[in-house]
């Protein structure tokens, strides 16, 4: 394990130097572990630190008033969580473990520091934030405008490319990690639609499941229905360059 996978994740969008890696490292000096199902924070709850994901995958949620969940984020090694909190007195969503987890939690005023003292991590910062901004933006376009069945492939192409930031080793066949009915409740679709449309995508030949892996069979066409648009690809972050 790196020692900050913040830093690993934001190196791969601009080069770091080591002294910006140095001050990423102190935002994961301290661990805590959550069980699987556990609850980092819930809705409304006063969240003094932030955190940064090191082990396991996390999802961030918020519960309607007819019961039903609306998740609005799968969280990977190296997201920063609860920024919200920086804004808002009390936290707009619960994030729970979705497997065993260990996050870093820091204080504020450390992140506070960093931005004082290098305004150019704290502008790569903020633009990770803004990919998750345009994933969310495409996530509600493709609730509100596309078919099931573009959801769910769409999900399973998010999803691989997240992981595929962490380990470019990844390619077509990955383990998905996440159940049918999480996948329902990100995009607007029951478990038994979305099993549905999963069975559909593997008697298209887009994909295949077995132990527990998925494999996307025919990736160009899946990405065509879809509707899908490869972010990373268009990433750009060439004025943001190291100081002289």
């Amino acid at each position: 394990m790196p020692d900050s996978w913040l830093a690993t994740r934001l190196n791969g969008l601009i080069a770091l130097t080591a002294q910006e890696r140095d001050m990423l490292r102190r935002l994961e000096e301290r661990e805590r572990r959550l069980r699987r199902g556990a609850a980092l924070f819930s809705e409304n709850d006063r969240v003094s630190d932030l955190f940064v994901l090191r082990e396991g995958t996390m999802m961030s949620y918020v519960l309607l008033d007819d019961g039903s969940r609306q998740i609005l984020r799968f969280l990977f090694p190296g997201d920063i969580i609860a920024t919200a909190t920086l804004v808002y007195a009390t936290a707009p969503e619960t994030v729970m473990a979705i497997t065993d987890c260990t996050v870093s939690p820091f204080d504020r005023q450390v992140l506070a520091e960093l931005v004082s003292s290098c305004p150019r991590l704290a502008m790569a910062l903020m633009a990770s934030e803004q990919r998750v901004r345009v994933a969310m933006t495409d996530r509600l376009a493709a609730v509100g405008r596309t078919s099931a069945r573009a959801r769910v492939a769409a999900l399973l192409l998010e999803l691989r490319d997240r992981m595929r930031e962490l380990d470019p080793s990844i390619g077509t066949v990955f383990a998905l990690g996440i159940t049918q009915e999480e996948i329902g409740d990100a995009i607007g679709l029951t478990a038994v639609h979305v099993n549905r449309m999963l069975r559909q995508l593997e008697e298209q030949g887009l994909i295949a499941r077995a132990a527990g892996r998925l494999t996307l069979v025919d990736e160009a066409k899946l990405m065509r229905a879809a509707n899908y648009v490869d972010r990373n690809a268009k990433f750009d972050l060439e004025w943001l360059q190291v100081a002289e």
